[in-house]
């Protein structure tokens, strides 16, 4: 079985077409993902090349379906170019729906790439969270996490995620303690992806991320765009921001009425076979 390996910020994924896909696929993508028996990663990304697009399906580390992923699509969209698959401009199909992408080469196998993310979904049924009576918004609502409690701002791109505002970045052990117990709370039915979200000023947030179905993630495409949208709904930020990861910068533009644009750099990192038997 032909891979490939890319990453976003550190945000890394197997790529494999999907012929190679078996039926049974959420512990082939665990033994992809596996860090020190596999190739390692956050998900698999199986792809269908079609005339001017790309399908997308994402697994995640844990063996679950994903709907999107910001970086997974950059990724998918840069290797793709890079095989001469695709132009620089053309379309990645995600669950969501088609996002258009614009991939600009740099230099040793990095490219930028442009992401339209589509509309941010702000409506706590569409997202969904549990809710009665819903809200065509949730900001700050009060939710009791691992004894703690925090207030949450929940989004979605196609994918629920939900902020929690700091004055500080959480370090790793408080990471690791109110991250799963957000991503499986009975407020967010399908669970949810959790960002951690420092204020710097207008224009910049620093954001740390528990990815649902990956755990602690060192960038998050969605969840950079998603911190960001929480962040202007919130009046705390203007409408054109740089996202601060753990794993480098994100740029994100939600004009007025309009999708959601971003911005970033991904590595095409290298291509190989897999040789083993297939999952134990």
């Amino acid at each position: 079985m032909r891979f490939a390996k890319a990453h976003g910020l550190g945000n890394d994924f197997v790529l494999v077409e999907k012929s190679s896909c078996p039926p049974d696929a959420a512990p082939w993508a665990r033994r992809l993902c596996d860090r020190h028996e596999g190739i390692g990663g956050d998900g698999v990304l199986v792809y269908a090349v079609e005339p001017g697009r790309v399908r997308m399906r994402l697994i995640n580390a844990d063996g679950s379906d994903a709907e999107i992923s910001g970086n997974g699509v950059r990724c998918l969209a840069a290797w793709a170019v890079s095989r001469g698959l695709v132009p620089l401009r053309h379309v990645v199909e995600t669950t969501p729906g088609p996002r258009p992408v614009v991939v600009e080469p740099l230099d040793a196998g990095h490219y930028r790439v442009a992401t339209d993310l589509g509309p941010a979904i702000l409506d706590s049924q569409a997202i969904p969270v549990s809710l009665d009576p819903p809200r065509d918004r949730v900001i700050d609502h009060p939710l009791v996490a691992a004894g703690e409690k925090v207030r949450v701002t929940a989004t979605s791109l196609g994918n629920p995620h939900c902020a929690v505002f700091m004055d500080a970045s959480p370090d790793d052990t408080r990471l690791a303690r109110l991250g799963p117990a957000l991503e499986a709370h009975p407020f967010f039915p399908r669970k949810t992806n959790v960002e951690f979200v420092s204020v710097l000023s207008r224009n910049e947030i620093r954001v740390r991320f528990w990815e649902r179905g990956v755990g602690p993630t060192r960038a998050s495409g969605t969840g950079a765009a998603s911190a960001a949208v929480a962040a202007i709904i919130k009046g705390l930020a203007d409408r054109k921001l740089r996202v601060v990861c753990d794993g480098g910068v994100l740029e994100v533009e939600w004009p007025e009425g309009g999708n959601v644009q971003q911005v970033g750099v991904v590595e095409v990192l290298f291509e190989g076979e897999w040789l083993a038997e297939g999952p134990r």
